[in-house]
């Protein structure tokens, strides 16, 4: 079976795309870059732009289902960046299965579509945890509209099901971990609110796993068809000991400083007015999203994706963190 893997050069895309190859599909990938990791592997690279809808659709062309994870992440930047790739590219994307026939989509999303102001979620469902309102982010709030749309896309020639994992980690990680060890190292990392909010985590290869478990049961009239789950380690642990437990995997400093929530969304306040106005680079180190997030209790059940494509997580997280440090510190 040919397989389409957006954002195939990704921390979970790459992930993907080696899963598919092991389980002896043909696979391509439609990134904006070239990665030497995809072709080591064997992966077909197809350069384009997913607010391009004759490059993607051209991509497509041939293919009998599509993993769709590419998006444009985080918490800074103009919402005309963030809805080029994550609304128009996602529609693009469902422009290229109806074109071309193609029966199968896996979205990934994230469980900030479900995001409300210090609103704690505990073992939530996606049929329990309403959608957020409000958002003071763009990529939630694209995500959320792309999510829908790719919801509402589901009938009898094309099966969709949206996956949400949460906060994923493990080796080759190229952005929290290597975020989190800087800061810390540099003495600029603090807790908001304590860091005693449980919240859940997913190790990589579970992230992945979950994917082609919702793959290979995803058909037309399926249960998953048309549903979006939330996907983690079903492991909640406190903040501080998850984040203290990722910098020790990579031998860095230890955290216990912290700021109150209330000081923490101030400063995100003002971060969000100056960056624009001074024209600042890179993203600020605090916004009122961000602030929301990590001050915030949110894990999930998993039972829904147990029954209906029988995700479990395979890798604890004290099994990842040992990986995790092997691979950043081999003997």
């Amino acid at each position: 079976m040919k397989i389409l893997v957006t954002g195939g050069g990704g921390f979970l895309g790459q992930a993907l795309c080696r899963g598919l190859v092991e389980r002896g599909h043909d696979v391509a990938s439609f990134n904006r870059g070239h990665y030497p990791a995809l072709d080591a592997l064997g992966v077909q690279q197809l350069r384009g732009d997913l607010a391009d809808r004759d490059a993607l659709l051209a991509a497509a062309q041939g293919v009998d289902a599509i993993f769709h994870n590419a998006a444009k992440a985080g918490a800074w930047g103009s919402y005309d960046s963030y809805h080029s790739a994550n609304v128009t590219g996602t529609q693009h994307v469902l422009d290229a299965c109806r074109a071309h026939g193609i029966g199968r989509l896996v979205y990934t999303s994230t469980p900030s579509v479900t995001h409300r102001k210090t609103h704690p979620v505990e073992g939530g469902t996606a049929d329990s945890v309403p959608y957020g309102e409000g958002f003071k982010a763009p990529y939630a709030t694209t995500k959320t509209i792309a999510e829908k749309a790719v919801l509402a896309a589901n009938d009898a020639d094309l099966a969709t099901v949206a996956l949400r994992p949460r906060l994923i980690w493990g080796p080759g990680d190229q952005q929290i971990l290597p975020r989190l060890v800087e800061r810390a190292q540099a003495g600029r990392l603090r807790f908001v609110g304590g860091g005693d909010n449980r919240i859940d985590t997913t190790y990589i290869d579970n992230a992945a796993q979950a994917h082609f478990d919702a793959f290979d049961h995803l058909a037309p009239g399926a249960a998953c068809a048309g549903r979006a789950y939330f996907i983690s380690n079903g492991e909640p642990m406190r903040t501080r000991e998850i984040v203290n437990a990722l910098l020790a995997a990579a031998g860095a400093p230890q955290v216990q400083g912290s700021i109150p929530f209330g000081a923490a969304y101030a400063i995100g306040a003002v971060c969000e007015t100056l960056w624009p106005l001074l024209r600042l680079k890179g993203e600020p180190p605090m916004t009122r999203f961000l602030a929301e997030q990590l001050s915030t209790t949110h894990w999930y059940d998993m039972a829904p994706a147990t029954r209906d494509f029988g995700y479990k997580p395979r890798v604890t997280i004290a099994e990842g963190l040992q990986r995790l440090q092997a691979s950043l510190r081999p003997a």
